[in-house]
């Protein structure tokens, strides 16, 4: 099972279906390097976190790369966007936010279309408006943080808006914050040749 879905809550459809066990890790008694001992390190620590607040923050770094991966991309500058919005506002630290961000890049390339709303779904049942609210404006951050919020991140934000439920003067607001990012907006300003 993965370790967004087991921090989530959602079951693994494999251990659901009665697939095989996935395959044993590295041998035992095999030295780990230094890189994967940090990541352990990490890793051991999110895991270490109260289950609740482990569980918002998986379920918001996955809505925040499910976003970034709407045009099947996600830039360097979407990534360091977001690790850089789970610093600030999550209470990870860099290094864990590096990690937490690629396992949810991770999750949303190979699941995307079977979890997005199943993940969304469960951050709206976790988190307050105020929290549903931030989360978004963190979306329309991640996806302008190339410069252009592409019509695919467009409507995805759109979705991600209805599922958690976020009034629609609040989504306005922030379109109108992200409005010349929005590829369409640059589209009809290139047209224009303004």
């Amino acid at each position: 099972m993965s370790f967004i879905r087991r921090l989530i809550g959602i079951p693994d459809p494999a251990s659901v279906a009665g697939a095989p066990p996935a395959a044993p890790g590295p041998r035992a008694g095999a030295p780990p390097d230094a890189e994967t001992a940090t990541v352990r390190r990490i890793v051991a620590h999110l895991e270490s976190l109260p289950p609740e607040r482990a569980r918002e923050l998986a379920a918001a770094s996955y809505v925040l790369c499910r976003v970034a991966n709407a045009d099947f991309e996600i830039s360097a500058e979407e990534t360091s966007a977001m690790e850089a919005t789970l610093a600030a506002h999550a209470g990870v630290s860099e290094a864990e936010a590096v990690i937490v961000v690629e396992l949810a890049k991770q999750q949303a390339r190979l699941f995307g279309a079977t979890e997005d709303y199943l993940v969304t779904r469960e951050y709206l049942r976790i988190s307050t408006p105020d929290r549903r609210r931030a989360l978004l404006r963190a979306c329309f951050l991640a996806a302008a943080a190339d410069a252009t919020i592409t019509a695919e991140e467009s409507a995805t934000l759109d979705q991600v808006a209805r599922e958690l439920q976020i009034p629609d003067p609040d989504l306005a607001a922030l379109r109108a914050e992200f409005r010349e990012q929005l590829s369409v907006v640059q589209a009809i300003r290139r047209a224009r040749g303004a």
